[in-house]
């Protein structure tokens, strides 16, 4: 991903969700209870009422509605009309009472959480209808402290009803905008990485035909001047042949990498490769701007220069963070840490995440970790990939690298 673009859609993600928030999405049905905890302790001035005076059937009818609010996930409309029907048995009950229940505000939330703008709105419009008839034309506040102009004090609070109610609904519908647009940004992550894919093996191809071509071409050359000088020039014919054995090592060396990379499955592969230290920057920051909270830390000298080599840690940490992407829930923290210690380069990708719909941890088919473990043993490595304690996953890897072993080209 290009700099510019990644700081273009970073301005447009919306900030990642907090522990608790990432928390109570994870388990809804904690989050209907506590919506319900606190509808009944908004209604407890109702409820004193209500038991003070002996009216035990509008005490239950309250209970009920609070109740109600626990299917609100579930049947949010039903919710809805039960919530406004007993609030309007409630208030014309009694033409003195000046107080409602705020459990309306919940279901409207729900409503407009789950349906479009305009029909959440709408539906608002009809829920306030029968308080704001009720407090406009029905209301009679009586006491020796009520003024005379006590008519207007109905009219006020009518309007007030349906303001709630709009805001109710506006910050359910906020919550519903900013749901599509994560998936919107999630979604159009994915497509870059189909893309991507596609991309990356038309570059392979392009790699084929280099290393086929050259090599082979000046391997033919050299063959053939070996066998022009051998009578005349053993020694120089001995030095030919030598560079012959070199070039077709390194073509050899090579072409393995290359198809190393084409076993890999498409749906395994993310974002374009760009090796290096600052690749692997913008490719975390890439993953960020994307929803995926990943950290990169660097330590001990710099990975070794070798191309090939830098394009086997790009596409490990770039396949772990892909994995992280598309099967993490709850995610808070991906640890990314790159460590040289002379010829040992450890890499380890680590999150916090728990596997969907609490499923025990796992990577799809498990192909994109066979491809990350055929890169780690080009270089002599080892890979290990599964569950860490407290959920999570990790993976962790070491790739080996000789200087002059790879030097030689010797495979």
């Amino acid at each position: 991903m290009h700099a510019p673009g990644a700081q273009a859609l970073a301005l447009a993600v919306p900030p990642r969700r907090g522990r608790v928030r990432a928390y109570l999405a994870d388990r809804p049905v904690a989050m209907d209870w506590i919506v319900v905890a606190a509808a009944l302790f908004l209604a407890v001035p109702l409820f004193a009422e209500y038991a003070l005076h002996g009216n035990w059937w509008q005490f239950a009818l309250l209970a009920l509605q609070q109740a109600v609010l626990l299917g609100r996930r579930r049947s949010p409309w039903a919710v809805l009309v039960v919530t406004v029907a007993i609030d309007a048995a409630l208030l014309y009950q009694s033409p003195n009472s000046s107080v409602m229940s705020a459990a309306i505000f919940f279901a409207l939330y729900a409503v407009a959480a789950s349906a479009p703008a305009l029909i959440a709105f709408g539906a608002a419009v009809l829920a306030s209808v029968p308080a704001s008839a009720y407090y406009a034309f029905v209301y009679t506040p009586r006491g020796p402290a009520v003024p005379d102009n006590a008519h207007y004090v109905g009219l006020v609070a009518a309007v007030s009803v349906l303001l709630m109610d709009v805001l109710a609904t506006g910050l359910g519908a906020w919550v519903r905008g900013t749901r599509e647009h994560q998936a919107e940004i999630r979604a159009w992550a994915m497509r870059r990485a189909e893309l991507a894919s596609v991309q990356e093996r038309n570059r392979i191809a392009r790699e084929m035909h280099d290393v086929v071509a050259h090599s082979l071409t000046v391997m033919v050359a050299l063959s053939d001047g070996a066998a022009k000088i051998a009578a005349k020039d053993p020694d120089r014919a001995q030095e030919v042949l030598g560079e012959l054995s070199r070039t077709g090592r390194t073509a050899l060396a090579d072409m393995r990498r290359v198809l190393g990379v084409l076993r890999e499955p498409a749906a395994g592969a993310s974002l374009a490769p760009a090796p290096g230290t600052e690749s692997l920057q913008s490719l975390v920051a890439g993953f960020r701007t994307a929803g995926l909270p990943a950290v990169l830390t660097l330590t001990g000298a710099a990975p070794p220069a070798d191309p090939a080599f830098q394009l086997a840690v790009y596409r490990i940490v770039q396949e772990s963070l892909t994995n992280a992407l598309r099967y993490g829930r709850g995610v808070s923290r991906v640890e990314v840490e790159l460590a040289r210690e002379g010829g040992t380069v450890r890499v380890r990708v680590e999150n916090d995440g728990a596997a969907a719909d609490g499923a025990p941890p796992r990577l799809g088919t498990g192909g994109g970790i066979a491809g990350m473990r055929e890169r780690a043993a080009l270089y002599g490595g080892t890979l290990r990939a599964g569950p860490r304690p407290g959920g999570g996953w990790t993976v962790e890897t070491e790739l080996h690298w000789d200087e002059q072993h790879w030097a030689e080209g010797d495979a």
